[in-house]
């Protein structure tokens, strides 16, 4: 699993986005750019959450409809949408995908133990894809762990 290292005084940049009404957030170190959405070209036989791929600078990127993937029903993209360029490291290796979210709404720096553990009351499922819970400002902001939005067999497919 990839942890974040940190101690609590050097504190860590996350990238905030939201997905509906809700926010979730990932190591701004993964995040490679951020560029408006654009249709991707379906691919056949793929998982329901991956949209297909598009043509970045010459190299296919395969687009994960996040909403999807984390079981909230699938995006209805519109111009505001964007897709976030990440490195996930995934057990093929590091490897770049887009992520499909609403919008990004902020960068936020946060003392290294400002996140909270899942709770227990989360099902598995939501342990799988997140690594804690913020609470900042009022706001209550998921820590996705991106090594899981695509798994090894998943990620062959895609």
């Amino acid at each position: 699993m990839n942890e974040f290292k940190t101690d609590a005084m050097t504190g860590r940049e996350l990238m905030a986005f939201r997905i509906g009404t809700q926010e979730f957030c990932v190591d701004i170190m993964a995040v490679r750019e951020i560029r408006g959405f654009a249709p991707a070209t379906p691919l056949p036989q793929s998982p329901s959450f991956v949209r297909g791929v598009i043509n970045l600078r010459g190299a296919v990127l395969p687009i994960v409809d996040l909403s999807a993937r984390l079981g909230l029903g699938p995006a209805e993209p519109t111009a505001r949408h964007v897709i976030m360029v990440v490195q996930i490291d995934s057990p093929l290796g590091n490897q770049i995908v887009g992520l499909l979210v609403d919008a990004v709404s902020d960068i936020l720096t946060v003392p290294g133990d400002a996140v909270q553990p899942t709770p227990d009351v989360a099902s598995e499922m939501a342990k799988m894809f997140v690594r804690g819970v913020l609470a900042i400002e009022g706001r209550m902001i998921s820590l996705i762990a991106l090594d899981n939005v695509l798994p090894a067999v998943e990620c062959e497919a895609a």
